[in-house]
């Protein structure tokens, strides 16, 4: 069994199944994952809350809203300027490309979606790769810095390798499946958020046992 397979088991064990991402419909999955850049989702939650509140969480009603108002309606996701902008761009591509339907780019391809994402202003890969994985359930797997972090402290892969180069490893390690993709980033996450920190704690503390990782060495025992 390789190692991805390893710490996913552990990971699994420790923590079981994520039900992730959070999201009533493709398309606020989507709008999620560009507001949760540099913020944590709790706020992200609340900016979404404002957006329902306003009855104007649809592409069509969003496209209509003032760029001020939308930015207020923000406000909680932090950098709530920029990203309203990123918002707006994304809301004009899928307007003018799929007719304001998310569920119109399920005939594309993965790699043109992926080209068509990129070139959205504000849209790095990451967001991206959450937008094809986690709305659009295609077998794409989200490299963050959690994942970076926790791969690395574990000598898998070194922390300055690129985003296609972690993104490989797993493509060339596990099977192309959408659910293993999914909750495996989901559980990057968690142990992330718990113990894989700037400052690692992987005895976490008084209320969290120690990292499930914490004994696997470079070979995954």
């Amino acid at each position: 069994m390789s190692i991805l397979m390893r710490i996913y088991d552990k990971l699994y064990a420790a923590f079981g199944p994520q039900h992730w991402w959070p999201g009533r419909t493709p398309f606020e999955i989507a709008l999620g994952a560009i507001l949760t850049q540099n913020t944590n989702w709790e706020n992200v939650q609340k900016a979404i809350n404002n957006l329902r509140d306003a009855d104007c969480l649809t592409p069509d009603r969003l496209y209509e809203v003032p760029q001020m108002q939308l930015a207020q309606l923000l406000r909680p996701s932090g950098y709530f300027n920029v990203k309203t902008r990123r918002v707006m761009a994304f809301i004009g591509f899928l307007v003018k490309s799929y007719d304001g339907d998310i569920e119109n780019m399920r005939p594309v391809s993965t790699s043109l979606l992926r080209k068509q994402l990129l070139d959205i202003h504000g849209i790095g890969p990451e967001t991206a790769d959450s937008i094809l994985l986690y709305a659009l359930d295609r077998p794409v797997f989200v490299i963050d810095t959690y994942t970076k972090r926790v791969l690395f402290r574990h000598n898998v892969l070194d922390f300055k390798c690129t985003y296609d180069e972690f993104q490989r490893l797993f493509y060339d390690t596990l099977p192309g499946d959408v659910a293993l993709y999914n909750e495996y980033h989901a559980l990057l996450v968690k142990t992330g958020k718990l113990y894989c920190k700037p400052k690692p704690l992987c005895y976490g503390n008084s209320s969290i046992i120690e990292c499930p990782l914490l004994e696997m060495d470079s070979s995954g025992k």
